[in-house]
């Protein structure tokens, strides 16, 4: 009786070590997440109640930070319009110019492979203070822009950056130019479109236009509902560009709600309202994806479900 349960004791204590094992070899991530994500989570989430300006202990005064951010605060009304406008311009062009971009590479030469990675580069250095400040030179009234400009007989005085009607545009055409991430995720779903569509479409007569309509962007839509959301939660948090090459001038109309919120956090130490309004950026951001996804059921096409 003792020799047959000497198997199922070693089983038993080899699959005991097995989950000790895993559970080692996990405990580094799970330290990560809670130290580096759900006690900051919470503490902002506390803090939003608060008076809190790092230097004393947090006060609690209830909704008092949310109802100076609706009703006393004007800068918060417009960073919070201009990173609207901001992320309505710049998504819908951005992935227009990156599936444009991945059609055009999917067809295969001798040097796809540098033009696919020359068009990646800018995604992987558009954040980076070196190109923000590339950036701010090329539109400067003595930069590039304005002298390739002088050379075709345009107006080459512009202030870019300065002039409250073209500095939002300035900043929106650097968001779109970090394309390169979507573009290299519609170019491999491209690559995944049966070749045999295309060419049945080619029998019946159809031409590009007809395939790209019939076919292809019907095949992209799951693609494009993914690169949908991230682009729109991106461009809500953005930050960089406008600190870094404008810090909110002229008169405010580059001031990104993310540059509002570390000036009123970080400069004027008032991080309990800080963290309201990134409790409530959360919020904004929660009702445009979980927006993306009830409207998804009727433009996105999956192929295994046949609708």
């Amino acid at each position: 009786m003792q020799k047959s349960l000497r198997p199922a004791r070693s089983l038993s204590s080899t699959m005991n070590l097995n989950n000790v094992a895993g559970y080692v070899f996990i405990l580094p991530f799970i330290i990560g997440l809670v130290v580096f994500t759900a006690i900051p989570f919470f503490t902002s989430l506390y803090l939003s109640f608060t008076d809190y300006n790092v230097l004393t202990p947090a006060k609690w005064v209830g909704l008092q930070n949310f109802r100076k951010m609706f009703f006393e605060d004007k800068l918060f009304w417009t960073s919070f319009k201009v990173t609207f406008k901001f992320a309505f311009i710049q998504v819908p062009i951005k992935l227009a110019v990156s599936l444009l971009v991945a059609l055009v590479l999917s067809r295969a030469t001798h040097l796809t492979g540098f033009y696919r990675s020359a068009f990646y580069i800018p995604s992987l250095m558009g954040g980076s203070v070196a190109i923000a400040l590339l950036w701010k030179q090329l539109f400067s009234p003595n930069g590039a822009i304005n002298q390739l400009l002088s050379v075709f007989g345009l107006p080459s005085n512009t202030r870019w950056l300065g002039d409250p009607n073209t500095a939002l545009g300035t900043l929106i055409a650097l968001g779109v130019w970090q394309f390169g991430s979507s573009m290299l995720i519609f170019l491999a779903a491209i690559k995944n479109i049966p070749a045999s569509y295309h060419e049945a479409a080619i029998v019946d007569g159809a031409g590009p236009v007809r395939r790209f309509f019939a076919i292809t962007l019907p095949m992209l839509t799951p693609i494009l509902f993914f690169n949908l959301v991230n682009q729109v939660i991106g461009a809500f948090q953005a930050f960089n560009s406008s600190y870094l090459i404008t810090q909110g001038k002229p008169l405010n109309t580059t001031l990104y709600y993310g540059v509002h919120l570390y000036n009123r956090a970080f400069n004027h130490y008032e991080m309990g309202y800080g963290c309201a309004m990134a409790w409530f950026m959360l919020l904004i951001i929660a009702f445009f994806t979980a927006l993306i996804f009830r409207s998804s059921s009727a433009w996105v096409y999956y192929e295994s479900e046949g609708k």
